[in-house]
């Protein structure tokens, strides 16, 4: 499902029109990159919870040259699906 198929979708369930659908998926998008830049944890009960992990220095290596190679730490948006999203 691409992001034209979802804005269907939604449309189709809630009776709003595609562009109003679309403007609140558009909405929904930005809410959650912005709140996950500000470093917040967002909670939606029984579908998931989207929040930003750390994750630590690590060595790796080339797959061409087989040299190890250092991978700086980073941050990662993260989503754990909830309870009611996995039944």
């Amino acid at each position: 499902m691409n992001k034209a198929d979802l804005v269907r979708a939604i449309s189709t369930k809630s009776g709003l029109s595609r562009k109003d659908s679309e403007a609140a998926l558009n909405a929904f998008i930005d809410a959650v990159q912005e709140a996950l830049t500000n470093n917040e944890k967002i909670v939606l009960v029984n579908f998931g919870t989207f929040e930003v992990r750390a994750r630590a220095e690590r060595m790796g290596r080339n797959p061409q040259t087989k040299e190890p190679i250092r991978i700086a730490a980073s941050k990662t948006p993260v989503f754990k699906p909830g309870k009611g999203f996995k039944d």
